[in-house]
Formats: structure tokens, sequence, C-alpha cells
């Protein structure tokens, strides 16, 4: 069954209390430099996906993730983060292995693998951010 949607680009919107501060976080933590600009907004493209960080007074729920980053190898993503100061989340460990900070949880799609490793960690703003990587 096809929709209208089909073959739409999808982009991910996460709200900013501060903008300038977010920059700073996605920048120094993060590595990533807006592509494009506009007033109370940032636009970031990493792949072929993008997200976009807006000016916003409301808040983060941070109680589910928002956006996550699909990597080839999790250890190296995350020992880099690290060293640029990101904190990791604890995950509720009697739902998954873990390997602090990486946690792995089984029954992926299967088109992607049987499972997955992943972490999480929180922006400067209080969004839920995931590294993730597929296990074959």
């Amino acid at each position: 069954m096809t929709g209208p949607l089909d073959a739409a680009h999808v982009v991910t919107k996460l709200p900013a209390q501060d903008l300038e501060r977010a920059r700073r976080f996605y920048r120094d933590r993060l590595g990533l430099e807006p592509v494009e600009e506009r007033e109370h907004g940032l636009r970031y493209v990493c792949g072929a996906t993008e997200f976009h960080l807006f000016s916003s007074s409301g808040s983060a729920s941070g109680t589910s993730t928002q956006i996550g980053f699909e990597v080839e190898d999790i250890e190296q993503v995350v020992a880099e983060l690290e060293a640029r100061g990101v904190r990791f989340e604890e995950v509720d460990v009697d739902r998954f292995e873990t390997d602090r900070p990486i946690v792995t949880v089984r029954g992926n799609y299967p088109s992607k693998g049987r499972g997955e490793r992943g972490a999480f960690f929180r922006d400067s703003e209080g969004n839920l951010l995931a590294i993730g990587q597929a296990t074959p």
C-alpha cells in the first residue's frame, strides 16, 4: 500500500530554550556545524538525513529518544563523545544487557540485524539522543 508521504524527506525538529547554548553543545560535544541558519533556527545535515533545532519556550520531554544516530562502530563513537564531554545516561539494566554505557537490545527490525546496541545522552536542552549500531 502506498500513501502520499511514501517519498517524503523526513526531518526531525528539536526544541531549544537557548539556541546559542544548543549550538555550542552540538559543535563542541558532537562535532556538528549547522549547514544553514535562520532567525531562531539551525539546520544540520547528517548523511542523507537532517534535523533542525528551533527556539522554543517549551521544554523537551526527555522521556523517550527524540533522535538517533546510526553508526558503524559504537565503541569508537561513544569513546570520542565521552572525550568531548558527553555524559551518557544510565539505562534500566533489568530490561537490557549492558556494558555501560552501551546496552544491547535483542529483536531488532529483521532487515537491520538481530539486535541493536545503543547508548543514550541528553543535549544541552534536555532532548534525549541515542547512538545505535545494528548487530548482525
